[in-house]
């Protein structure tokens, strides 16, 4: 039923984006709350809507004053401002001089927002994303856990606030305590407000509906936002438990809290004098840990982390490279990896490269390693198609690889599906035509130049210079080299051409919990003869004595809402297409400056003076450095890390 009311709010505008529709009057609020709300609710709207609390600087300024005298609060103690939002609380304590403060929240936007501005105004904060019921923190790890802006009682089930407040207790020091800050559930069962609106500046209005939940537990909230030119903009619904004096002293006893304060009510002010909802009226309360003495912990001995590297076979052909077998380039290429893993401790690294007996030489490395490190981008038997076959051979066998698996794979490697994904999420793409194999003749709904390349493929193979065409001859003369080189039976992907900065972006590790952003990177065409398109296509990477040998990469310096819109999207597809640990993303701008996504490539080249090296390199790191973030990347989520 669900899917069938998602689908009635969304309805198709001319370019393919999907435009919101309210649901009109419904009898039943709770029926449409998400279990998941909490995953999509804190964006840019909820920083406007809730902007009279949320982002005062003055109520700011007055809960940290309030916090600093009831808690006695001095620099030197270590807090975790937990589901900080876009780091308020954590950003005015850092302005006072607190320095070991931590911030994590599980909105991508908000903990954005929190790094921007601790970089604009020079502090040294952590924020992180992450899921309050699993904290990406050892033990004992906090003198002070802030729980604030009503930010407990998200969840369906009691047992998740519970883990919650378990999550806390574990990673607080033996006398540490927990400040908790949440609505009133006694107050708000009587006094909400079960209908309300108010303008937000001149352009926005904000209606909201609210319902008790049939056990009388939660309070169901509704929301839709109008824009006066755009129309609605927002249709959504939330819920949050109400939790009384009672409930929470109860809660926090079975999670072994003692020494429990309420520190009185909170009547938030409002400077637009307007519907406050949840916010209305708090309870503030301070709870203690009391742990035994942890005994000192001999230090373990150091272990070895066992590896077994996987890479292309030198001994077969590979149709990729020019002379379709591998070249000194390509064993200077593995030396220089081999050279680099070397330097790291706490390693100890086996090579295979023969592909004819892979699964024998794996069964008999079973138990005796620790990791795969799935270098074999080639695919098995050097046969891009079959990337994705080694990883599900890993699987078979029961071994832990680094990278992602085999689904991912197989969805990247078919371009079309990629944008279809993409414009699902209404991320930009190029206009593109899918020519099929029993295609004889062609119309292009858009105007060149475009760029013509077979839909399935690997390491730009089969995308020159002559694939980015002007006038109708070259363009069938494109496809016709394409269908020679790879066969009749092949899609070819046909997208126009954009002629703004060629980019692209790295994300080392796993979002939401624990991931790097790589600095963007653009290529610089400023070494090609006149008339050479800039693209950077097979000759750039495979035939160095070519003009597009020159080709480099650079940082780019990109407007704000350009590069935020490039990274945040790429966050999203790495979690949808369930990347793992690794992955580039390549975009182009159009001539106006207006970011679209080109490729996604998970598990991408990893050699020394790649992309993604050179990504690396950018942002301070090292080769080996590089090599080691990405182990440490697949060994945390697979459970083995730090």
């Amino acid at each position: 039923m669900r899917e069938t009311l998602e689908e009635r709010r969304l309805s198709p505008t001319k370019n393919g984006h999907k435009k919101i529709r309210s649901l009109g009057p419904i009898p039943s609020l709770e029926e449409h709350v998400r279990s998941d709300w909490w995953k999509h609710l804190f964006n840019s709207f909820y920083l406007k809507t809730d902007a009279d609390v949320v982002n005062d600087a003055e109520i700011t300024r007055k809960e940290v004053d309030f916090l600093i005298n009831v808690l006695h609060l001095h620099p030197e103690q270590t807090i975790l401002d937990l589901c900080c939002g876009q780091g308020r609380h954590s950003l005015e304590l850092a302005r006072r001089g607190f320095s070991k403060i931590c911030g994590l929240d599980r909105s991508r936007y908000l903990i954005q927002k929190a790094r921007e501005q601790a970089k604009k105004e020079g502090l040294n904060l952590q924020f992180k994303e992450g899921d309050a019921r699993k904290l990406p923190y050892p033990p004992e790890q906090f003198d002070i856990v802030l729980l604030l802006g009503n930010s407990f009682g998200y969840f369906e089930s009691v047992q998740d606030d519970l883990q919650v407040l378990r999550e806390i207790y574990r990673v607080l020091k033996r006398e540490g305590v927990l400040f908790l800050d949440v609505a009133d559930g006694t107050y708000l069962r009587h006094h909400f407000q079960p209908r309300s609106w108010e303008w937000i500046g001149k352009k926005l209005f904000v209606l909201r509906e609210r319902s008790l939940s049939t056990d009388g537990k939660r309070l169901i909230s509704r929301e839709i936002i109008t824009h006066v030119e755009q129309g609605v903009l927002v249709d959504q619904f939330y819920a949050e438990r109400l939790y009384s004096r009672e409930d929470l002293e109860h809660i926090l006893a079975q999670s072994e809290f003692q020494n429990i304060v309420f520190h009185g009510n909170y009547a938030a002010p409002s400077s637009r004098r307007q519907d406050l909802g949840m916010m209305e009226q708090r309870i503030f309360l301070s709870a203690q840990v009391h742990k035994q003495p942890t005994p000192p912990r001999k230090n373990p001995p150091k272990t070895t982390i066992k590896v077994a590297v996987l890479l292309g076979d030198p001994h077969q052909p590979d149709p990729v490279k020019p002379t379709t077998v591998f070249d000194e380039d390509d064993l200077y290429t593995v030396s220089t990896l081999k050279e680099a893993l070397h330097t790291l401790e706490g390693y100890s690294f086996r090579y295979l490269d023969r592909h004819a007996t892979f699964v024998q030489d794996l069964v008999r490395l079973k138990g005796k390693i620790d990791l795969v490190f799935n270098l074999c981008d080639e695919g098995f038997y050097n046969n891009a198609r079959q990337e994705l076959h080694i990883p599900a051979l890993l699987e078979i066998l029961g071994l832990p690889y680094t990278g992602s698996g085999p689904q991912c794979l197989a969805y990247c490697y078919d371009k079309s599906l990629i944008r279809g994904i993409a414009k699902e999420m209404g991320i930009p793409v190029p206009r593109a035509l899918l020519i099929k194999p029993d295609d004889s003749t062609f119309t292009l709904p858009f105007s060149f130049p475009v760029i013509v390349k077979p839909n399935f493929g690997d390491s730009s193979f089969g995308i020159t210079q002559r694939s980015v065409v002007t006038h109708f001859d070259d363009f069938t003369q494109a496809i016709s080299e394409i269908r020679g080189k790879f066969g009749y039976d092949q899609l070819i992907l046909v997208e126009e051409f954009l002629t703004g900065n060629d980019l692209s972006v790295g994300i080392i590790g796993n979002p939401p919990d624990s991931y790097q952003i790589l600095p963007v990177s653009e290529e610089d065409y400023s070494t090609l003869p006149p008339g050479l398109p800039p693209i950077c296509g097979y000759e750039a990477k495979w035939l160095p004595q070519s003009p597009y040998g020159r080709v480099t990469s650079m940082p780019c310096k990109l407007p704000e809402n350009v590069e935020k819109t490039i990274v945040e999207s790429s966050l999203k597809l790495f979690e949808r297409l369930e990347c793992r640990d690794y992955a580039r993303f390549d975009w182009r701008l159009d001539r106006e400056g207006h970011p679209y996504l080109l490729e996604v490539n998970p598990n991408p080249g990893w050699c020394w003076d790649g992309h993604l090296a050179q990504m690396a390199r950018f942002a301070g790191l090292t080769y080996p450095q590089m090599l080691e973030t990405m182990l440490k990347a697949s060994l945390k989520r697979l459970g083995n890390g730090e």
